[in-house]
């Protein structure tokens, strides 16, 4: 697939939903794209979105992902509630919570840095694929939250309550949970939570802003930051040795020591 190219992810059928992965230079936008019903994820949606993720891993040129929603009123509101309606036991929950972990892991392992562009709602697995991208930026009135105490009546994971709380704090993800809230974005501004909220037709050039930033950083240097976060989930001790030689026996590296102090932008190879 050529820089330009674009190649849509899409079900067996229109309601199946699609996810359609653009890259443009070195940039991949991911776009959940079924708005009629505020790009709530299918089971063909997420096997899509595992592809897309699986594509930009396998694309050196590709520096920085997007993901966002389309039609401008929803992020991604939940999985797809018929998704649920062929569950016939408890075994069932095991597995879907195993299921949605895998897409969740995967989008936050990719080896590029990634940003969530959130419009309207990131709710329930919305807000799980939200929660795993890098950087959130989000449009005024933009709403969070897993309402699933007064909806639904299931539960989250360990691993997606864990990256909540890591990111959101106890506090706010014990208000998300029990009391079913939906913080607006200007509410999670302050914590920190996201980058920037903005008036939606402002958001274009926010991402443009922030891939133009992230494509001019050392992409060896980013991926072993986000790797060794990651490792750290389990143990203060995590061994990054190949990271650090990753880093330090890299030319980008060699290349940085020879040119700092002349101020000029470094054309980062990531080798």
């Amino acid at each position: 697939m050529s820089a330009q190219a674009a190649v849509e992810l899409r079900g067996q059928s229109p309601d199946d939903g699609r996810v359609t992965l653009r890259v443009e230079g070195h940039v991949a936008h991911i776009l959940f794209d079924r708005p009629s019903a505020r790009n709530a994820m299918t089971w063909a949606m997420y096997d899509a979105l595992a592809k897309a993720c699986a594509e930009i891993d396998a694309r050196p040129d590709i520096r920085v992902a997007v993901l966002r929603g389309a039609g401008g009123k929803a992020f991604v509101a939940g999985t797809d509630i018929a998704q649920f309606r062929a569950f016939s036991s408890a075994d069932d929950g095991i597995a879907y919570e195993a299921r949605i972990d895998s897409f969740v892991a995967a989008l936050e392992q990719l080896r590029v840095p990634t940003i969530a562009v959130v419009e309207g709602y990131a709710v329930g697995g919305g807000l799980a694929i939200a929660n795993a991208c890098d950087i959130r930026i989000a449009a005024t009135g933009a709403r969070f939250g897993v309402p699933i105490a007064r909806t639904l009546g299931n539960c989250l994971s360990a691993a997606n309550l864990r990256r909540l709380c890591a990111t959101l704090g106890l506090s706010w993800v014990k208000r998300m949970l029990l009391l079913a809230e939906m913080p607006a974005a200007e509410a999670l501004l302050p914590i920190g939570y996201l980058e920037v909220v903005v008036p939606p037709e402002e958001l274009d050039a926010e991402v443009a802003r922030l891939c133009d930033r992230l494509v001019g950083h050392a992409p060896i240097s980013m991926r072993a930051t986000r790797e060794t976060l990651l490792r750290l989930v389990h143990g203060p001790d995590a061994d990054i040795s190949d990271l650090i030689r990753a880093c330090y026996g890299s030319a980008d590296f060699h290349h940085g020591v020879a040119a700092f102090g002349n101020k000029a932008r470094i054309d980062w190879q990531g080798r």
